[in-house]
């Protein structure tokens, strides 16, 4: 398949609403619930006023003049929250491109970013059931954290240690 992988432009952040809606993850044999949750407030603290902190990132992949799927960052109170200087991941793909390799290349992207800003870490939250959580491990993620249904994994950029 061919696609790529560029920064979001500022007018293209109202489909992160989509891609959030398809970020939540739903076991087999649960059904999907309305697509109103994602104006949730705990929901919403991932796309509302996108673009207005000097944190927010966002890239997306296209494929054929569409975008397939986005990754994005924002420093946030989510499920993911270290502290208040580490961005927390979402992302996401439209269900017919997943397990193409797409997602692993959204988040490498990022990462890179991310380190190329001179962020020390990045942080997400990942359902224990989601197969996403593996390729998160593939990339350096750990796991810090963890409850009943989710782990909080983070991911150290290794920048040089200056000693005064």
């Amino acid at each position: 398949m061919n696609y790529f992988i560029r920064k979001m432009k500022v007018s293209e952040y109202s489909l992160l609403n989509a891609f959030l809606y398809q970020a939540i993850f739903i076991p087999e044999g649960v059904e999907p619930p309305p697509y109103e949750i994602i104006y949730q407030p705990e929901l919403q603290i991932y796309t509302q006023d996108f673009g207005k902190s000097e944190h927010d990132r966002a890239f997306a992949a296209v494929c054929d003049e569409k975008i397939i799927g986005a990754v994005w960052v924002r420093i946030m109170d989510d499920y993911g929250h270290i502290d208040d200087a580490t961005p927390s991941f979402a992302i996401s793909l439209y269900p017919e491109y997943r397990g193409q390799g797409i997602g692993t290349e959204l988040m490498k992207t990022m990462l890179s970013e991310l380190e190329k800003q001179g962020y020390q870490q990045a942080s997400l939250s990942v359902q224990k059931a989601n197969y996403a959580e593996r390729m998160y491990r593939k990339l350096g993620f750990h796991v810090i954290d963890e409850n009943d249904e989710e782990y909080i994994m983070v991911y150290k950029f290794k920048s040089l240690i200056v000693m005064e």
